[in-house]
């Protein structure tokens, strides 16, 4: 069976995508878990007995609730230097006065990556570390069947009231006496998601028929997303949470009855990085503040010094005591000792008591050699401690000695909860090895497939067999089926942990085992096909079959350094330097080019060109593997200067070599407008002062010239009604960015918004549709009607000018220009190098493959999530929809990788001196661009999967990875779409 390059190489990246989410699933791991909540025991242990006889401890129940009430505020994105710093003491004075003065104590919450929203509510409330896969079940957050402080509260009879983030109510269903959920996506909401909640402050508060009130204010972080952390919205949100907070707080003291006092915890689930964002691993992120005020604790006499760090683990242990329930069987918290500072050492004691055996026995369940761990040895030597403390206890001895020895007990306690949290958090990876192993294999061998079909794929024709040959196939096929089932069912019966690929249907898993036998079976075939043709004798052997050019070698030695870099975390957090790096040595290789076809080669002698020429015709002659999608005519380096000497003259010679310049030019302006990465993305940028509030007037006016540009560089190739409608969607797409107050209209005076921008978005989506409509019929028209190429290139031009609009009104104001510099490049390129130089067609698609991977850093990405524009998926949604904002988001993620892969396919089809071959070897030298690095990085990931950095740097460096496998994948099957020509035509 014969097949087509783009074909093959859009069915091989479908494959791997399908390892890929094979090894995601492996890879992302099940944190420790205890036994399900129904088998769990319900006793709680009994406290240290003491030694000798008649001395027996008999205090085996939970201790008694320490509050009578608790509320806890979460206030969503609320970083540390928001209370502790000066934003706090400007816009939150009663909280301020009462962490200085007043009875209260004040931590730094430290959470875990990743920090974004219902992984953190699931650390507050299990005490356990969530995994990292967490972040992409965020947008559909299932109910958490874990032990937790929710479950244990309403078991125990509480009455809890909940208002906030639904997410809550997904994760607690049929937990709340009364709740009133509201979405946390939709974050161009700034205020009724916050008025919402406080709407029933007044009721409930009035009200005795509670014992817990949870509250999640969502504003702060909507205002992070949209206009980042120094926004001027920030100060006013801080305020309005501070006088809830002072609401609250003179409530709870008001009703407080002299047996049990109330308590007021304030939160955050995460933090806000420097540009508004979470989910990453920064300082700004991880920092959260914690506070407990409650009449129960001492009047601060001193002034408050820099709060001490607790992990955010820790609040589910703390609130389990102080309410009188059993901690979270799966909590690897430790009890914050100065909360219940005020109670008898007996009763310290046995809280912490309490908080080790709760760890000791997850330990004992998650680690077969627990008794040699220290935690756990350093446990048992402070309950033996704590046993002889009890027997001078119940002896009555003086109370002096009993405190020095109970502080003595209390520190050993501390340190052996301390160790045995850590030991227990570092078990939180329990990878899926058979799945990950099942998922490497996949991808590996569809890149070996690849790798070994580039001669034929390349070739003239752009079609080969497919490399299976029967005999071979039958046989083998069925043996190494055979072998890998037999080999499933040996790892099945025999795991001991839960595996994923394990608990699939048999009828899936033995398709998976046929799909590895069969890429198995082509891999061998295409590896036999290359010894058979190496021994045949060549039909001229008087030449070389090819040769190596700067351009080659540079394609080549870029692809291993970048593949060799991923290896190592710090690259990893600052590959964009590597594009950057990469695109700028590519353009200092184009001005050589150009420079020696321009000047160098014109003194070459004639007959010499032509005798030289006429030995490169020869070689494409003879050599089948030859990648030729150019006419022939330009198939030597020699040819190329002659047919670039006599299609640039005058004044196109010098701006053609004046192009890679004005292309560095440009790459550094980007550079400046968005700093990204770890290192320097802190530091201040262009786009930081081009979106303070006291730079809206030069914001305005370069958003308006960007989006006059763009109308320029993109009409050029559309028919007059796409032409009509991209200029008034662009002029919608400023009135979208007045309306949300990103951006000024000249004559506009007040200061109040006249709308949300849900109007004006959705005027700007029905020209976007309209004008990629109007190409898709025309695409249809030349694939069905007429086979004419002027009309495909017409349509893939409108479906191409349709996304730049849908980029346009999703990017920014201040990333317009990252739009503006990304059509400039690919019309200079595409004039005064491309095509005089008459590169072919993989050269090209390697050269869009790296100006994509650089603008994806451009527009201000990073590998890490924090750098992911959500609000991009809300433009012009009145309410939260999962599908468009999963797609919205993920397209102004990848816009610059997309925009230049759709190029790629426009100009390869309006090309039309190319060979048709052309798109075929485009699509398979982008999958196999794509297909390399996933491929190699797994195996990295892999090994490296106890690194220290491994959930902060290179597992969100993996979620993006496997993203851009699927989005290339969709691109490449729009290139076999558009690649419908199933014979090609051969120039000679």
């Amino acid at each position: 069976m014969r097949l087509r390059s783009g074909v093959f190489a859009s069915s091989c990246l479908l494959v791997q995508a399908l390892g890929v989410a094979l090894f995601l699933r492996g890879f992302f791991p099940v944190p420790v878990r205890s036994v399900p909540r129904r088998e769990a025991r319900t006793d709680p242990p009994a406290e240290p007995a003491a030694p000798g006889t008649g001395m027996v401890s008999n205090w085996t129940k939970i201790p008694p609730p320490l509050f009578k009430k608790v509320v806890i505020v979460l206030i969503d994105a609320l970083r540390d230097d928001f209370v502790f710093g000066s934003k706090g003491k400007q816009f939150m004075p009663y909280t301020t006065q009462v962490v200085e003065k007043g009875t209260s104590y004040s931590f730094i919450a430290e959470a875990k990556p990743p920090t974004v929203t219902m992984p953190r509510i699931k650390a507050l409330m299990t005490g356990s570390i969530p995994g990292f896969i967490d972040v992409v079940v965020n947008l559909n957050s299932p109910a958490l069947l874990d032990d937790n402080l929710i479950w244990q509260a309403k078991a125990a009879g509480k009455r809890i009231i909940f208002y906030g983030d639904d997410t809550w109510v997904k994760l607690f269903p049929k937990h709340f006496v009364e709740y009133d959920g509201t979405t946390s996506f939709f974050v161009s909401d700034f205020t009724e998601v916050d008025d919402n909640v406080t709407r029933h402050l007044d009721r409930v508060l009035k009200r005795e028929d509670w014992d817990l009130l949870i509250l999640h204010y969502l504003g702060l972080d909507h205002i992070g997303h949209m206009t980042g952390p120094n926004s001027p919205l920030v100060g006013p949100k801080l305020r309005e949470m501070d006088n809830i907070l002072k609401k609250i707080h003179i409530s709870l003291l008001s009703k407080e009855e002299a047996s049990l006092p109330n308590l007021l915890v304030v939160c955050g689930d995460h933090g806000m990085s420097e540009t508004g964002s979470h989910g990453g691993s920064s300082e700004g992120e991880v920092h959260t503040p914690l506070l407990f005020i409650s009449s129960a604790f001492e009047k601060r006499s001193a002034p408050l010094a820099q709060p001490e760090h607790v992990q955010q683990t820790d609040l589910a242990s703390t609130l389990a005591i102080g309410l009188g329930l059993p901690i979270s069987r799966n909590s690897v918290g430790n009890l914050i000792l100065p909360v219940v500072g005020g109670k008898t050492m007996r009763e310290q004691l046995r809280f912490v008591h309490l908080n080790g055996f709760q760890l000791s026995r997850l330990l004992q369940e998650n680690t077969p050699a627990y008794e040699k761990d220290p935690g756990y040895e350093q446990f048992k030597i402070a309950e033996k401690s704590h046993g002889n403390w009890i027997k001078l206890y119940l002896e009555g001895n003086n109370s002096e000695i009993l405190l020095n020895l109970g502080k003595k007990v209390l520190k050993q306690y501390l340190e052996a909860l301390k160790t045995l949290s850590s030991s227990l958090s570092k078990q939180v990876a329990q990878y899926d090895m058979y799945s990950m192993m099942v998922g490497t294999v996949i991808i590996m061998e569809v890149l070996l497939l690849l790798l070994l079909s580039v001669p034929k794929a390349l070739s003239k024709r752009a079609e080969f067999e497919v490399p299976l040959s029967p005999p071979l196939f039958s046989l083998l096929f069925y043996l190494i089926c055979l072998m890998l089932c037999a080999v499933h069912v040996i790892v099945c019966t025999s795991a001991e942990s839960l595996c994923y690929f394990c608990s699939m249907s048999w009828l899936t898993a033995v398709g998976v085992m046929m799909l590895i036998s069969a890429l198995t079976c082509g891999v061998l075939s295409a590896i036999a096909k290359i010894f058979e043709n190496s021994r045949l004798p060549l039909k001229s052997p008087v030449v070389s079959s090819s040769s190596w050019s700067e351009i080659d070698v540079l394609i080549l030695a870029g692809t291993i350094g970048h593949v060799l870099s991923l290896g190592a975390s710090s690259f990893i957090e600052e590959e964009h330097q590597t594009w950057y790096f990469l695109i700028n040595t590519l353009c200092l290789v184009l001005c050589q080019e150009l420079c020696r076809n321009n000047f160098l080669l014109k003194e070459c002698d004639p007959q010499h060109s032509t005798n030289v020429k006429q030995n490169f015709d020869c070689i494409g002659e003879t050599s089948e593997c030859k990648n030729i999608d150019i006419p022939a005519a330009s198939d030597s380096k020699l040819g190329k200067a002659t047919s670039s000497s006599e299609l640039m003259k005058g004044p196109d010679k010098w701006i053609s070599l004046a192009t890679p310049w004005i292309i560095l030019i440009c790459c550094r302006l980007l550079r400046s407008l968005n700093q990204t990465g770890v290192q320097w993305a802190h530091r201040p940028d262009f786009g930081h002062w081009l979106t303070s509030s006291e730079h809206k007037p030069e914001l305005s006016f370069l958003a308006a010239v960007s989006l006059l540009m763009i109308f320029f560089l993109v009409q050029r190739r559309c028919s007059l009604v796409s032409k009509i409608a991209m200029a008034l969607g662009l002029l919608g797409v400023y009135s979208y960015r007045a309306a949300i107050g990103s951006v000024i209209f000249p004559w506009q005076h007040g200061g109040k918004d006249i709308s949300k921008g849900i109007t004006e978005a959705r005027f700007v989506y029905v020209f976007v549709l309209g004008i990629i409509f109007t190409g898709t019929k025309d695409l249809l028209k030349s694939q069905v009607i007429s086979a004419e190429s002027s009309t495909k290139s017409t349509g893939l031009w409108e479906v191409y000018s349709g996304l730049v609009l849908l980029a346009a009104l999703l990017f920014r104001p201040h990333n317009l220009p990252v739009l503006v510099f990304c059509l400039l490049i690919q019309t200079m390129m595409t004039k005064y190098i491309w095509i005089p130089l008459k590169f072919d067609a993989a050269q090209i698609t390697i050269m869009h493959y790296w100006f994509g991977q650089a603008f994806f850093y451009f527009q201000g990405n990073s590998n890490g999530i924090a750098t992911v524009d959500i609000s991009a998926g809300f433009v012009g949604l009145d309410s939260y929809v999962e599908i468009p904002a999963i797609f919205l988001t993920a397209f102004a993620t990848y816009a610059g990788p997309f925009l230049w892969a759709i190029h790629l396919l426009c100009y390869l089809s309006s090309e039309v001196s190319r060979n048709s071959a052309a798109v075929g070897h485009g699509c398979f030298c982008y999958a196999l661009m794509r297909s390399i690095p996933v491929a190699i990085y797994v195996v990295l990931v892999t090994g490296l999967r106890y690194h220290l950095f491994i959930w902060s740097v290179f597992s969100p460096k993996l979620l993006y990875e496997g993203v851009h496998v699927f989005i290339t994948a969709a691109v490449c099957l729009f290139f076999t779409a558009m690649d419908q020509n199933h014979t090609y035509k051969v120039q000679d």
